[in-house]
């Protein structure tokens, strides 16, 4: 008879009572997940190793402090995205944001106007069946890492992990509002910089500058 897999709210539970057989089975299942979060937001082998330790590390000290109603995997993703933006500001040589500069910007940032694509097509093959390919993995992945690093974070955390909104804003400290914000942006771009790779040039439409200002009609009243 095959065991019963325990979910990971069991574990935590095991865990925090001295059981710490139960903590490395959450290290097995999630440590993968956490480095490939942390090279993307790093760029960096080693560095991912080091956040992917100090991450796990933190989690175990910290175990208490995780509600019962909060979910270990998003609760992991939100220690491993500090620790990872920890060592984006150390790299003082580097034309990388600090934390103090992705997480303390105006407030007025969402009334910022979402900018329109450059270049918008309809795509020559289906996204599923390109998604197979993996030098199309390979472009998706070449696009993100060229995101700026304030939406590329954001997309990680929301479409990449499934962090909500709220656990989103709490990871990086920022409002949910700008969480929306920055996640409609860093969609456009990705989409935009796909959309050239496969996009069908002779369904091309007009460019328009990122920065224009949308058109408001009187249903946005």
């Amino acid at each position: 008879m095959v065991a019963q897999k325990l979910t990971d709210g069991e574990l935590v539970r095991q865990a925090k009572a001295g059981d710490l057989s139960a903590f490395e089975e959450l290290v097995n299942r999630y440590e993968r997940r956490i480095w490939t979060l942390a090279k993307r937001i790093v760029r960096h082998d080693q560095d991912a190793e080091d956040v992917t330790q100090d991450t796990f590390l933190t989690a175990l000290e910290h175990l208490d402090e995780l509600r019962e109603e909060e979910r270990f995997g998003a609760w992991l993703v939100q220690i491993a995205t500090r620790h990872a933006f920890r060592v984006l500001e150390r790299r003082k040589r580097l034309p990388t944001q600090s934390l103090d500069e992705l997480t303390k910007e105006a407030n007025d940032e969402d009334e910022e106007t979402v900018p329109h694509p450059e270049f918008i097509a309809d795509w020559r093959e289906n996204p599923e069946t390109l998604l197979l390919r993996a030098e199309t993995r390979q472009l998706i992945e070449q696009a993100l890492s060229e995101l700026p690093e304030k939406y590329r974070s954001v997309f990680l955390l929301r479409d990449v992990e499934g962090l909500s909104v709220k656990e989103t804003a709490e990871a990086l400290g920022i409002s949910e509002a700008n969480v929306k914000v920055r996640l409609l942006r860093a969609r456009l771009q990705l989409r935009e910089k796909l959309t050239r790779w496969f996009g069908d040039e002779a369904k091309r439409v007009m460019p328009h500058r990122h920065d224009a200002p949308l058109q408001r009609t009187g249903e946005d009243t």
